[in-house]
């Protein structure tokens, strides 16, 4: 059998196609080298556990590498007291050497026997600081220096045993020029335990109190480049000769998920075993195309999967990530980046946004998507007389399988005013972006989908980009600020139209003076034809 692109646990370069991570590897064992402790702290499914299994093998030939799964080897049992988690820690720290291919030294077998019998003597005795003090007389006779690596060091984050294991960690590693160590300490998990704020004793407050403070600061970018995403591509294109515009389709993937791994890997899937032999696209070649593309995405929006559940969930779970959520898709307001606010840090920490020239933004487009519709399509909006409206009219704006985005347009129009008319006083800016959607979603809700560009999302213009049935559509979202305002906008959207190659592009402008006029009407500039509408 073949190779597929995985999106479950860990990748396998001969069972999977894969982006080469050899740079990456290259970054991280300069962090080892330099006897860093560090903190691999990235969203869910980012390809976290791939690259640390990886790494022991790229690794192997220099240093020892303790390799260790809390979720896997460490149940919430053995964190009841110092000495339940010693002596779980022991016997897999036994275990994983003793399983070493290597074999290790008789002076490193000897200190390890040492701890054996430790734990069949005085096995109640062994606590934190008996357990470091067996383990820096092995890091003390090993003929190699020993890396400890943890994964999933999440499932210990909420818990003072951890702490105080991270306590002991810290002080040898201070103390490391008189008492041997482990060199090089890696832990991995979606929190980032060296600013770990959690509830570790009933009754506290929640703090900030973590002593992993003498981590140094993981800068290696683990998501996936342009570059990446060709190479995967290469890799498949070798086995099935489809012809695909491997640079172009690339660059898709990368606009629609800003490389985050497990999206990547799963459009690609969706194209390879769902788009690919379906009724509109038979073949190979026919699917890795741009509607390929978008009929994948379809199917990637539309679907439950522990990634997106987890998001959602999220924002259940904390308040203040909806609320930082909503404000960037909604409001146009610019949020400044600010690294030491908690709900920005906690939104960057599950993956949600990044800094973007200084402002916080969503992190992805397909995550964009995913966030309007579970704002979009809440009960509480579906129940809105303009989202009623729409299921009203949906069938009426589709001509041979297009969407006639200028009747679309009208009939907005005519129910903005009716709904809302008579209210512009209490009427806020953003509502009306709101509104917009709130009518469109349902429209071409299983057939397209639409994003709002970044790069012109402000308080006053916003760009939507619809793709429906394999077209782009452009619309402007602006408040009315007067004539060479708005003779502005048009030559930014025909300058617009220009780049994505499209003739035809629409405004809406929302116009809260008495005295407006409102209507479509078509503006010329060049050879751009501009379908203005305002209420």
């Amino acid at each position: 059998m073949g190779k597929i692109f995985n999106i479950t646990a860990c990748c396998n370069p001969t069972l999977h196609y894969m982006a080469d991570i050899s740079s990456r590897l290259a970054q991280i064992k300069e962090y080892i080298d330099r006897g860093e402790y560090f903190t691999i702290n990235r969203a869910r499914q980012y390809g976290k556990t791939t690259t640390l299994r990886a790494l022991k093998d790229y690794i192997a030939d220099e240093y020892y590498v303790i390799s260790m799964d809390f979720q896997m080897q460490m149940s919430s049992a053995k964190f009841k007291n110092e000495n339940t988690f010693s002596v779980a820690f022991a016997k897999a720290f036994i275990r994983i050497i003793q399983n070493l291919e290597i074999c290790i030294t008789k002076e490193m077998e000897k200190q390890v026997k040492n701890l054996e019998k430790a734990l069949k003597e005085n096995i109640e005795d062994l606590e934190l600081v008996e357990l470091f003090q067996y383990i820096s007389d092995i890091c003390k006779v090993s003929d190699k220096p020993l890396v400890l690596v943890i994964d999933e060091v999440d499932s210990a984050a909420n818990n003072q045993v951890f702490l105080d294991f991270l306590a002991q960690l810290r002080g040898y590693y201070i103390d490391r020029g008189q008492s041997p160590a482990l060199h090089s300490v890696i832990l991995a998990g979606v929190y980032d335990i060296k600013n770990l704020k959690g509830k570790f004793r009933p009754g506290e407050e929640h703090k900030n109190n973590s002593p992993w403070n003498i981590a140094a600061d993981f800068k290696v970018e683990m998501g996936f480049s342009e570059n990446d995403i060709s190479g995967m591509l290469q890799d498949y294109e070798k086995d099935h000769a489809t012809g695909m515009d491997i640079s172009n389709i690339a660059k898709l993937v990368y606009e629609y998920t800003s490389g985050y791994p497990f999206l990547v890997s799963k459009i690609c899937k969706i194209i390879d075993e769902e788009i690919a032999g379906s009724k509109n696209f038979p073949e190979l070649k026919a699917a890795w195309t741009y509607k390929g593309f978008l009929e994948a995405e379809k199917v990637l929006i539309g679907e439950k999967n522990t990634l997106f559940e987890s998001m959602i969930n999220k924002l259940y779970d904390f308040p203040e990530l909806e609320q930082i959520v909503y404000l960037t898709l909604f409001t146009g307001k610019e949020i400044a980046y600010n690294p030491l606010d908690q709900e920005i840090s906690m939104a960057e920490m599950f993956g949600f946004i990044k800094n973007i020239n200084g402002t916080v933004a969503i992190t992805n487009r397909i995550f964009e998507i995913v966030f309007y519709n579970f704002f979009l399509t809440s009960a509480r909006n579906q129940n809105t007389d303009i989202y009623k409206a729409a299921l009203h009219d949906k069938n009426s704006f589709i001509n041979n399988g297009y969407l006639d985005m200028e009747l679309l347009l009208e009939r907005f129009i005519v129910h903005f005013n009716d709904l809302y008319g008579d209210q512009t006083d209490r009427f806020n800016e953003e509502d009306g972006r709101k509104y917009f959607l709130l009518y469109l979603k349902p429209i071409i809700n299983g057939t397209g989908n639409y994003y709002i560009e970044s790069r012109t999302r402000n308080m006053e213009r916003t760009d939507v980009i619809i793709d429906y049935n394999g077209e782009q559509i452009i619309i402007e979202l602006k408040i009315w600020r007067g004539n060479s305002y708005n003779q502005r906008g048009e030559e930014q959207l025909a300058n617009y139209l220009e780049h994505y190659h499209l003739k035809k592009g629409y405004m809406l402008s929302y116009n809260f003076n008495k005295n407006k006029q409102t209507g479509i009407k078509h503006i010329l500039i060049g050879d751009k034809i501009l379908v203005e509408a305002t209420v």
